[in-house]
């Protein structure tokens, strides 16, 4: 291993410095023992450093000073997290009290701009009197005072500028324009980040070692507004943060690489090129996905690039960023040609052979990434845990994952992040709703979200279905069901993303050879002419893999799995009123390019992104029935 001469030349210094020390000590004041006792602490200190860290080393190439860091750095992070975890743990105990005091803080700390004056919140000093005299509001109620914002009006919502003008990944409809603030990232630091950690390593004890992690992340595309604050989605480049870059495989410069195809390219490259990754991470489930359905399409160039020592003559890049990776990259047949014997055995847990201490998969795989986790699971990542730890938005976290172990997805909201309200699910279509507080809902019921953040919203419709799966301490527990928008309703049925994803999965699972890759449907009404006349019903759009064709009687298994799971929908059938599901097979990566096309349409960035499952926008729908091929 290429530490080998560390292990005897550290303890030699630290030796010497000992013997040092107490040299300097016999021609000054201080006693000659004490100084040695103070060399022999320092040495031992250090060796005990150096102990801990060569038994954490899983990798070669890694310089002493970036060892050190990372492991310096993920010692701090650890005794952030479990301080903490601590101070959430005995927030969860007090829930009303720290909602209270969450709610006001943001209120008084905005009192003086134009909004909060007009709605009095200096004199507004518990929760019942901001509910009695401010409306629950949708981003409509926003837009004006945010444009005004952009334009460099001051202390219109909030007190200070805002760090950007967020962009939400618009997957209920059009994107929307947020603020974001200080505030905000540090709630999602200590509240977010942190904890997980801690939950992560008491989860899975092996993450805590020297292994550098491979993120797969694209830096974001920014405009600027009159006012000069830039607009784009609430994410931050990791080469921002260049003390953070020795924790990833990726070098500095491939960071600000701008296309999506050739950053991830470099991603994979160094990825590779690292026996000794620990673990995977991203934002998003769809993300890790991609990037392996991308390895299995370029391994060959990407094993040669290894062997030979370059960086492939296909990639966009500049001049200087070119030079400074191919320096990085030194020739290695050697693990060129472990690489290819893996490749060759075929890309089912591929993840565990390529990187035999692969300890996890960091990514949301719950809601609309659901189904790429299972892919991930079934196929390319076999065997490697997956921890989903956040539930969180551009509006901010709204909760974390205590328990990584568990299949299911649940998540503790976090009293100190936002002031949360819960409209019950049976009264979403009210005029005038009533809503509950953290500490009066009930355990197996459902609600939406509304939220009061850091960032000018108040009682505010985030669109997301929860339902409350216990509690921990008095604090609920949630699991993230649909998307409020993402809901099929042609004749008043209204079924949700949740029970028409069983549905498809109990289908799929009827047909010989199939497995999903992605869907999307439409609504027949925004189809227009495209599909000919019929009743209302439901366009599904599928891409399998392991089938070519579907049979008509297959297409039909869809209809039956649905009537099966919602009453509602199966008595409008029956009635007539609602013709049966059509599916359409469209050809392997038509979700892709559709991907790509909406992220340029909404200007969101791949880390933000989510598909849609319901499609809002005729020419997205015409795009997938151009793609079908059964």
């Amino acid at each position: 291993m290429a530490f080998s001469w560390l292990r005897v030349a550290l303890p030699l210094c630290f030796a010497v410095l000992s013997v040092a020390v107490a040299i300097v000590g016999q021609n000054h004041a201080t006693p000659p023992p004490l100084l040695s006792a103070i060399g022999v602490c320092v040495m031992v200190g250090m060796a005990l450093i150096w102990r801990n860290i060569n038994s954490k080393i899983k990798g070669e190439n890694r310089t002493f000073s970036s060892l050190l860091f990372q492991y310096l750095a993920v010692k701090a992070v650890c005794w952030l997290g479990k301080r903490q975890r601590q101070k959430l743990e005995a927030d969860t105990l007090t829930v009303k009290e720290v909602q209270e005091q969450t709610l006001l803080k943001r209120l008084h700390k905005n009192a003086n701009t134009c909004y909060g004056k007009q709605y009095d919140f200096s004199s507004i000093h518990d929760s019942d009197v901001f509910r009695a005299r401010h409306p629950i509001t949708s981003y409509n109620h926003y837009q004006e005072l945010i444009r005004r914002v952009a334009a460099g009006e001051e202390k219109v919502i909030i007190a200070k500028k805002p760090l950007i003008l967020a962009m939400t990944s618009g997957t209920s409809g059009s994107s929307a324009m947020l603020l974001s603030t200080k505030d905000t990232n540090t709630e999602f630091f200590l509240q977010g980040v942190a904890v997980c950690l801690d939950a992560m390593q008491r989860a899975f004890p092996a993450t805590n070692n020297l292994q550098r992690t491979t993120k797969f992340f694209y830096t974001p595309t920014f405009r600027q507004s009159e006012n000069g604050i830039p607009i784009g989605p609430n994410s931050f480049t990791p080469a921002s943060y260049h003390h953070m870059l020795n924790l990833y495989t990726t070098p500095a410069p491939a960071f600000n690489v701008p296309s999506e195809k050739d950053a991830l390219y470099l991603h994979l490259l160094f990825a590779l090129k690292d026996p000794c990754v620990g673990a995977l991470e991203s934002n998003f489930a769809s993300t890790v996905f991609y990037a392996f359905t991308a390895l299995q399409d370029r391994w060959q160039e990407l094993v040669r690039d290894i062997e030979e020592g370059k960086v492939s003559s296909d990639l966009a890049l500049e001049p200087k960023v070119r030079t400074s990776l191919e320096a990085l990259v030194k020739p290695d047949p050697k693990r060129a040609a472990q690489l290819r014997a893996h490749f060759q055995e075929g890309f089912r847990g591929i993840a565990r052979r390529l990187w035999p201490h692969l300890n996890l998969v960091l990514a949301v795989d719950s809601g609309s990434n659901q189904i790429y986790g299972e892919m991930l699971r079934e196929n390319y990542c076999q065997g490697v845990p997956f921890y989903s730890p956040f539930y969180a938005a551009t509006e901010g976290l709204i909760g974390v994952n205590l328990w990584p172990q568990k299949p299911s997805r649940h998540y503790l909201l976090c009293p100190c992040s936002m002031f949360c309200e819960f409209l019950p699910e049976s009264s979403l279509e009210d005029e005038s709703p009533q809503t509950l507080l953290m500490e009066e809902v009930t355990e197996g019921h459902n609600y939406e979200l509304v939220i009061t953040n850091a960032s000018g919203l108040y009682r505010y419709r985030i669109g997301d279905i929860v339902k409350v799966v216990g509690f921990h301490n008095r604090c609920p527990i949630v699991e993230f069901l649909y998307r409020r928008g993402q809901m099929l309703n042609v004749r008043g049925e209204k079924v949700s993303e949740t029970l028409f994803l069983g549905a498809l999965k109990k289908a799929v699972a009827q047909w010989p050879g199939a497995q999903l890759v992605d869907y999307s449907c439409a609504e027949s009404g925004i189809m227009g002419d495209s599909i000919g006349g019929s009743d209302p019903h439901y366009q599904v759009f599928i891409e399998l893999k392991g089938v070519r064709k579907l049979s008509e009687e297959q297409r039909y298994k869809l209809d039956i799995c649905l009537q099966q799971d919602s009453a509602v929908y199966k008595s409008f059938r029956v009635k007539g009123s609602i013709g049966s599901v059509r599916v359409q097979l469209v050809a392997e990566g038509a979700f892709r390019e559709l991907s790509k096309k909406m992220m340029d349409f909404s200007n969101t960035s791949p880390n933000t992104f989510k598909m849609q499952r319901v499609l809002r926008k005729k020419e997205y729908a015409d795009f997938l029935l151009g793609k079908t091929v059964s």
